[in-house]
């Protein structure tokens, strides 16, 4: 791990001190903060105030075992995208399949080989932050993103995506929030429809809040899983401000608004899906609309326009 960054979090849930012990001093040699849980109602009353970056679980443990832990582990919000690790003497395949239906990610035998294991999470925490930066980048795009299942059940969501929820329908996101019962009727019409064939937007209002909010379908990306956009209102983004009012495409308008923000045409790019070439001819395009001849004065002009709407 790298010793210069903040240390990563792992949470270790085994009933038996011996093991506790010798993972918590490899552990930290690794340059892992540890926390550990002796019992699976003990970690999810942990995950409460803290949400580590890895979770190491032993399946078999009296009481709530390993694979109902994850389970309920899974349906706080926070947790929905942390990698579980699984650590048991349990080496069927039904054990393993177990494992990955719970929400694990991988599954280390007993006795377990510590350099292996260290290796796997450097893996799993490189894996699960690289998951992370895409869906904070998808927010900041302004693709706000979630997922549901064929019961309006909230699978997953970006960060702003959840807030957004929050706001309009008066609801902490966690625990398998369900949308409005009009969504199920919503979802069951759209499934099997192509990205490029959306189904109608859903307005829906919170009988809580009365606020309203609209949902578009993008995709069914698993047999019972919905990927949803959140619709913002014509005239919300920056983008749709400097569309309106220097009369760019959807398209020319996102690459500037990016250009405004700072950022080169390979980054644009990797935020928009666009190669920086197709990014180099949306802005030729851009500054003879606007009449100017560099990135700087096209910026100029964007951020005249935001501020004056």
């Amino acid at each position: 791990m790298d010793e210069t960054s903040t240390r990563d979090i792992v949470l270790v849930i085994d009933d038996s001190p011996e093991t506790l012990g010798m993972l918590t001093e490899t552990l930290d040699n690794a340059g892992l903060t540890v926390l550990v849980a002796l019992e699976g109602p003990k970690a999810l009353d942990l995950i409460e105030h803290v949400t580590p970056d890895i979770v190491l679980m032993d399946a078999v443990m009296p009481g709530m075992d390993g694979f109902e832990t994850c389970r309920r582990m899974k349906r706080d919000r926070n947790m929905v995208h942390v990698p579980v690790i699984f650590m048991t003497g349990l080496s069927e395949t039904e054990h393993i399949v177990r494992g990955l239906e719970a929400g694990g990610v991988d599954y280390v035998t007993k006795p377990i080989r510590l350099e292996e294991l260290v290796a796997r999470m450097r893996v799993h925490l490189s894996n699960a932050r690289l998951a992370n930066s895409a869906r904070m980048a998808l927010d900041v795009a302004g693709r706000f993103l979630l997922s549901v299942n064929s019961a309006a059940e909230l699978l997953w969501c970006t960060p702003q995506s959840g807030q957004r929820l929050e706001k309009a329908l008066g609801w902490r996101v966690n625990d398998r929030s369900t949308l409005p019962a009009e969504a199920v009727a919503w979802l069951a019409q759209s499934q099997g429809r192509a990205t490029r064939i959306p189904s109608k937007p859903l307005p829906i209002t919170s009988e809580t809040t009365g606020q309203s909010m609209t949902l578009s379908y993008v995709a069914q990306i698993r047999p019972n899983e919905f990927l949803l956009r959140i619709v913002e209102q014509e005239g919300s983004s920056d983008e749709a401000t400097l569309r309106l009012r220097l009369g760019l495409t959807a398209r020319e308008a996102d690459v500037l608004a990016w250009l405004a923000r700072g950022k080169a045409n390979r980054d644009i790019g990797e935020i928009l899906g666009l190669s920086p070439r197709t990014v180099e001819k949306h802005l030729e395009l851009v500054f003879a609309k606007l009449g100017v001849d560099n990135r700087t004065a096209a910026a100029t002009v964007a951020v005249r326009a935001l501020e004056t709407s």
